[in-house]
């Protein structure tokens, strides 16, 4: 039901673009949202009758304050909550301070300390409009280079080719790259990503700019296990946590985690 509904929106669409290397499972499909991944939270926020969004407040501390929340961030006053829900990065969760350290039991702990991901860079390379970039895939994978792990040609994997819109490359590291160089300085990092691409891509033009983003938790590699998509920390107040370190890193991962979640708050309310 999630997909016929965000297909009928067009918030994502079959993917019909050629993606060479990609392993195919039987029965399974894959879509690409157009406008972005972003484009499929800002679609549920909109359903959320009229939810406050602010972005980039990074949490630090959460702490019991007369039958309340107080979630403390890097930047401005403190605020109070009669529920949270924690979906970062599991070792995230683990790094928050106050009341939380203690609330959070021995064996709950141990759960979350098993919790495993990825880490790679994301490399974004951007062209001025009308920029040709030739060669016959929209997308690819690559399985034998020790520092490049997928390359995509974004406009022409999501479909919206257009003479406007100026093309971009985004392009993925292997894990390995990605654990090794974990720490190293971003700009060298860029320039061993940017040379393997030459080798792999040798007629790739000039970019008008390049990002590099480090993504130290990429995907899971290690669940929660046995938790249903959530673990609850606390009950009065409600304290909870999920996201896909508590299931699987992908979209169907996602919705489990969501649905457990909400089944959680609604039964609470």
């Amino acid at each position: 039901s999630f997909y016929e509904e965000l297909l009928s929106r067009g918030v994502l669409k079959p993917l019909t673009a050629p993606v060479e290397g990609m392993a195919v499972k039987e029965g399974s499909c894959n879509y690409v949202a157009p406008q972005g991944i972003s484009s499929v939270v800002k679609y549920y926020l909109k359903q959320s009758a009229g939810a406050d969004v602010f972005y980039e407040q990074h949490v630090t501390h959460i702490c019991l304050r007369d039958g309340k929340w107080e979630v403390s961030r890097k930047m401005g006053p403190p605020e109070q909550f009669d529920i949270v829900i924690l979906t970062m990065p599991v070792p995230q969760i683990l790094q928050l301070q106050g009341d939380i350290v203690n609330i959070i039991s021995k064996s709950q702990k141990q759960q979350l300390g098993s919790v495993s991901y990825s880490s790679r860079y994301a490399l974004g390379l951007f062209y001025e409009a009308g920029t040709r970039i030739d060669v016959p895939w929209a997308a690819q994978y690559i399985t034998d280079n020790p520092c490049i792990r997928f390359i995509s040609i974004d406009n022409k994997k999501r479909n919206i080719e257009s003479p406007e819109i100026g093309p971009s490359v985004v392009v993925h590291t292997t894990v390995m790259f990605g654990s090794e160089h974990l720490d190293s300085d971003p700009a060298e990092v860029q320039q061993l990503i940017l040379s393997q691409l030459e080798r792999i891509v040798p007629s790739l033009p000039k970019p008008a700019s390049i990002k590099c983003h480090k993504w130290r938790y990429s995907q899971v590699t290690k669940a929660v296990p046995n938790c249903l998509g959530r673990m609850i920390l606390h009950t009065q107040p409600l304290l909870i946590c999920g996201g896909d370190g508590f299931t699987r890193s992908n979209f169907d991962g996602c919705i489990d985690s969501a649905m457990s979640l909400a089944e959680a708050v609604k039964s609470h309310l």
